[in-house]
């Protein structure tokens, strides 16, 4: 059987040969950073799928994540501005050194403390104009990045102390939104922003994950609708929305 190392001495050949001008594959060759952008996006979301719904899949979504960070490296390689040794050995410098606790002298007690010293060192890493925000990617979905907003400035203390008094911050924005005048559309947008960003850090707080949660309801009410659809049949020209709600009462009875 083949080392890993040799595998992956291997893997890297392959996405040579792939990138190869000579005898390549020409959808390969025309690729760019910027264009892979969507698949490393969509292979990632299809990883998370496997994770919550088909596991045996996951070394398979896996290794098409593993396509991404190859080709990118690649690319990298072909343009002499970095190679997947680089990226190695970046990633092992990094998590050397930000695991003091296990590759050197350092005691933390739980993974709270894991990550507070995880942050103290990247804030020492940091140059004098980067903030701590600035690494929380700017085209991750809004939901999921307001989670990581208030993940990150609470490892620098800055926080509400207990999850009831974010609910009463909630019931604050909430009050806020529904006395914006509805002819200012720029301040029910505001007011309504704020809220959202509340109830993240209220899911937060409560070891919730947000985004999880509102992907299940966006699927508890596609299944619901789904059943909706087949008792009030095929012409929905002629749907009433009297009809529509009371057959939904009806789907949600068969759930209780």
């Amino acid at each position: 059987m083949k080392t890993p190392g040799e595998l992956f001495e291997e893997l890297v050949q392959i996405f040579k040969k792939l990138r190869d001008p000579n005898g390549g594959c020409p959808w390969d060759l025309k690729q760019t950073h910027s264009s892979l952008k969507p698949y490393l996006i969509e292979e990632s979301y299809e990883t998370i799928d496997a994770i919550e719904s088909a596991p045996e899949k996951l070394p398979e979504e896996l290794g098409d994540v593993l396509l991404q960070v190859m080709l990118h490296s690649q690319i990298g390689a072909d343009e002499k501005t970095f190679s997947i040794s680089d990226v190695i050995t970046i990633l092992s410098d990094k998590m050397v050194k930000r695991h003091p606790h296990v590759f050197g002298t350092l005691e933390v007690k739980d993974s709270e403390g894991v990550l507070k010293n995880w942050e103290k060192i990247k804030q020492a890493d940091r140059k004098d104009t980067e903030g701590i925000l600035d690494g929380v990617p700017k085209s991750m979905p809004a939901l999921l990045r307001s989670h990581r907003i208030g993940e990150k400035v609470a490892r620098v203390n800055f926080d509400w102390d207990t999850a009831e008094n974010i609910k009463e911050k909630v019931h604050e924005e909430l009050t806020e939104f529904l006395q914006a005048s509805p002819n200012d559309r720029a301040h029910q947008e505001e007011e309504f922003g704020d809220l959202l960003f509340t109830l993240a850090q209220l899911a937060r707080k409560m070891s919730f994950n947000s985004e999880d949660l509102l992907q299940r309801a966006n699927q508890k009410f596609i299944n619901r609708f789904k059943k909706v659809e087949a008792l009030a049949g095929a012409d929905q020209v002629n749907w009433q929305r009297d009809k529509l709600e009371e057959l939904w009462e009806q789907v949600k009875s068969t759930e209780r």
